[in-house]
């Protein structure tokens, strides 16, 4: 009797284990050491940022943090640009760096701000993210190195793409001002009116 206890307390430990390891490893939290050493961040500009955590915590708010900098996710339909309907391109929030443009957004019906493709591929990257529901596929800004959000294959043609964005790790430039903020090599990507 002793013995199918201990074994059942064994069992039980392990299972334990894996079931912390299991949701630690995809609650979303970032096990890069950036968070508690600093973050160093090359910019749009060209200029090199070295943050700490704290002076993270401090720029950014607590959604912006949790999001860019522990993988996050904002709540649907309660941010900034998923209803946005102006002209103009969506910028890393840290880092500047160009990733998102108006004119590739559209209306997925999710609450996130979605688009058939980026920019400038080279200003994301993927990588394979492992959660309860399956694979699915995280972007990060390159430069930045902050959570974005999720591409799937769902979208609408030309791509069948659907970069699900957080609007909390991106800054929307309007078309007007894109010139004055340094961005105006994108103005090509809107028709010029009259």
């Amino acid at each position: 009797m002793k013995k199918m206890t201990a074994v059942a307390i064994s069992i039980l430990l392990l299972l334990s284990v894996g079931v912390l390891f299991f949701f630690n490893k995809n609650s979303g939290a970032s096990t890069t050491s950036d968070s508690e050493t600093g973050k160093k961040i090359e910019l749009y500009n060209g200029e090199v940022v070295e943050y700490s955590e704290q002076e993270l915590k401090s720029k950014l708010t607590d959604i912006q943090y949790e999001v860019t900098q522990e993988d996050g996710t904002e709540k649907a339909f309660d941010n900034a640009y998923w209803d946005n309907k102006k002209e103009g391109i969506y910028v890393d929030i840290l880092s500047g760096e160009p990733l998102f443009s108006s004119t590739d957004k559209y209306k997925s019906g999710t609450g996130w701000p979605s688009f058939t493709k980026p920019i400038l591929e080279e200003n994301i990257t993927t990588k394979d993210d492992p959660g309860i529901f399956g694979m699915r596929t995280e972007v990060r800004s390159q430069q930045g190195n902050n959570h974005l959000g999720h591409v799937f294959e769902d979208g609408p043609e030309p791509t069948g793409l659907r970069y699900c964005m957080n609007s909390a790790a991106m800054d929307f430039i309007p078309k007007q001002e894109m010139k004055k903020r340094g961005y105006s090599k994108f103005l090509y990507l809107f028709k010029e009116e009259g």
